[in-house]
């Protein structure tokens, strides 16, 4: 049994139809946008609950839609530059720790990906 389930779990990582790829693709898609939503420590400071936070971001889309009183175009290029510093320290952190600073995520030379940029 506990081998027949190891195969099956190697089938279904190496299924290679376009659907399985989607689905793989989208679930490593919603997986980072969640370690998003963690990263910036929103299910602790609401506790997590989940109406709050759907709140929130329901909220920010409609400031995106231009609902609020600040331009749409502001709003998301400040939140972009906050993003990017929050990334780079992260990086810097990461380089440092591991005495390698300035040559990319621990040393590979590799940058941190940009948001809304396919995975590698």
């Amino acid at each position: 049994m506990v081998a027949r389930n190891r195969l099956d779990a190697a089938r279904a990582r190496t299924d290679t139809r376009d659907w399985a790829k989607a689905r793989r693709d989208r679930t490593r898609h919603l997986i980072e946008l969640g370690g998003l939503v963690a990263k910036a420590d929103l299910v602790g400071l609401l506790d997590d609950d989940r109406a709050t936070l759907l709140g929130a971001l329901l909220d920010l889309a409609g400031q995106l839609r231009g609902t609020g009183d600040a331009d749409p175009a502001h709003l998301r290029a400040r939140w972009r530059r906050h993003g990017l510093r929050v990334f780079a320290a992260e990086r810097d952190a990461v380089d440092m720790a591991h005495g390698q600073e300035g040559e990319g995520i621990a040393g590979t030379g590799a940058a941190l990906p940009q948001p809304g940029s396919p995975a590698p």
